[in-house]
Parts: C-alpha cells; sequence; structure tokens
C-alpha cells in the first residue's frame, strides 16, 4: 500500500466519478482505476462497487474513509515540517492560458503557492522565470529557449488544437487546407508565431499575417468569416465559445499539439520550488504526445524525448 493510492482512494470518494478524479489528480484515468484495485488486493477489500454509470463506496470503503483522510492530512504536515516549509517565501508561479484547476490542492502539504496575476505570452513568463522574478511558470517553451534561459521543464498539459470555419460542416479537415493567421506584434504572439510558421513550413498549410491582434477573440472570428477558410485556433482561444455560425473542425494529418511547460531555474535548491515542481508533474504521463499521427514543432521538448531527438 502506498500514501498515493490512499490519496487517490480518498479523491475518488469524494468525486464518486473516475474521471473527474483523474482530471483532478492530473493522471489517466485507466493508470487512475490500476492503483486504485491494486490498493484494494492490498487491503484485500472492495472499496467501490461500480459500474458503467455510477460508482459508490463500499461499507468498507465508507469505513476506511476517514482514516485515510487522516493519513493523507498526516503525511502533508509531516512533508511540511520536513522540508521546513512553514517559514519559507511562498513559491511565486504564473501561467498563460493553460493551468491546473486545483492548484492549492496539489500544492497542499508542500508549499505556499503565490499565483501571479499578471497574465503574459510564454515567452515573457519564461523570462520572468530566468530572471527570478517567478520561481515557476506554466508556458510553451522550445529547446532552444531552455538552453538560451538556463531552464529545466516537465510536460503538464497538453492541447490539442482545431480550425474554426463558417458553416455546419464539422468534419476533420487535413492540416494543409488550413490557415494559420501570424501577427506583426511579435511582442505579444512570438511563440504563436513561431509554432505558426513551422507548423504552415511542415504541412502546407497557408500563412496569413494580420496586425490587428486577431491571431484569438472576436476579431479572429471575424477574421474567420472574412476567409471562408479552416482556420487553426490560437490555444489562448481553446476554451472560448464561437458564434453560432463558426463551427470546429478536427485537424488531422497530422493532429496539431501545444505543450504546456513547468518550468524552473537550473540550479533551484529551494526545496519548497522543486515539491511544488513534483506535486504538479507526477503521473502526468507523455498526454499523447508520442502518439503516432500528432505534430509538434521539431524543437519541441517532448517531441525530441519521444521521437529520439529526431
Amino acid at each position: 500500500m502506498e500514501l498515493r493510492q490512499l490519496r487517490y482512494f480518498v479523491t475518488v470518494a469524494e468525486e464518486l466519478n473516475f474521471g473527474r478524479a483523474a482530471e483532478r489528480l492530473h493522471i489517466a484515468g485507466p493508470s487512475l482505476s490500476q492503483q486504485i484495485k491494486a490498493l484494494e488486493r492490498d487491503l484485500k477489500v472492495q472499496l467501490f462497487d461500480r459500474d458503467r454509470r455510477s460508482v459508490a463506496l463500499t461499507p468498507a470503503g465508507t469505513a476506511l474513509l476517514p482514516d485515510a483522510r487522516s493519513l493523507v492530512r498526516q503525511s502533508d504536515e509531516l512533508r511540511r515540517r520536513a522540508l521546513n516549509l512553514g517559514t519559507d517565501d511562498p513559491v511565486r508561479i504564473g501561467c498563460v492560458n493553460w493551468c491546473p484547476v486545483d492548484w492549492s490542492e496539489r500544492a497542499a502539504g508542500v508549499a505556499t503557492l503565490r499565483v501571479d496575476t499578471w497574465v503574459m505570452p510564454s515567452h515573457a513568463q519564461a523570462a520572468r522565470v530566468a530572471d527570478g522574478t517567478l520561481d515557476l511558470a506554466i508556458c510553451w517553451v522550445q529547446g532552444a529557449d531552455l538552453q538560451a534561459l538556463d531552464l529545466h521543464a516537465r510536460l503538464v498539459g497538453v492541447d490539442r488544437l482545431y480550425a474554426l470555419c463558417p458553416g455546419t460542416d464539422n468534419a476533420p479537415v487535413r492540416a494543409k487546407d488550413t490557415v494559420v493567421l501570424v501577427d506583426t506584434d511579435t511582442a505579444s504572439w512570438s511563440s504563436w508565431n513561431r509554432y505558426a510558421e513551422q507548423f504552415a513550413a511542415d504541412t502546407g498549410a497557408r500563412v496569413m499575417r494580420t496586425d490587428d491582434g486577431g491571431v484569438t477573440g472576436p476579431t479572429f472570428f471575424e477574421h474567420v468569416r472574412r476567409l471562408g477558410r479552416s482556420v487553426l485556433n490560437n490555444p489562448k482561444g481553446q476554451n472560448d465559445s464561437e458564434s453560432s455560425d463558426l463551427v470546429r473542425r478536427p485537424v488531422t494529418d497530422p493532429v496539431p499539439l501545444w505543450t504546456w511547460s513547468l518550468v524552473w531555474r537550473r540550479g533551484e535548491d529551494r526545496e519548497s520550488v522543486l515539491a511544488v515542481v513534483d506535486a504538479f508533474s507526477r503521473d502526468v504521463g507523455d498526454l499523447g504526445v508520442g502518439a503516432a499521427g500528432v505534430w509538434l514543432p521539431a524543437d519541441d521538448p517532448y517531441r525530441r524525448a519521444h521521437h529520439g531527438g529526431q
């Protein structure tokens, strides 16, 4: 029996849904299910009654839940004391768009987390970590960025980009038949421009340049209408609501993935910062970046990790 399995048990018991619990824990659903089964084997009791539609605690699970919660709390407190984090400065973390929905829960028992409210582009957030303004940031980086800024990175999230087009046809569209918008304002859109131009060069997608910030938001929607084509979405607008006259279309051949990295300084020696890195990246897995048929820029650190440096 492992402490993390007890933490998983408590989370599933609170959610009574393996999918939501897996999202909250930032692990794959099958991995969570396997860990719960392993815990049940070790304890020699069934903790949950589950079928395709519902999950419920068994009497044994209900009886063990208070003790499991207590052990998890004690472990968190022990870790806090062992790391002497009670008097440590808060860990400062920034993000661009994607971030965990459970910041404080993931940092509980590890560090006091101060989420920076100054939302800036990926390249700016990475630079703020390098100069010490932030301890950590969740942003898009490439291998050259990590080398130049002397940073480490771990994968913590992935967005599967789609295309937006006028009409009602939501059939998949091939990458070469899409349009990508790049903006002349490199201070704001440096990372996106690099990604978009590499995507176009590798797939044959068409590049359109703009100077109005219209790579996302309402102005982006207007560009889509004017072009009358399938236009690759920017990850900043990944969860935006579109007008009823626009439709999302999956992009294939290949599927464009945008990776989110947790970055920190090389040589970082604060235990609290390293503990947060571990808490945020533990059990994340590859999030599909190693799958066949996906596209990542050539210098993406996770493409190199899964494709032997190719």
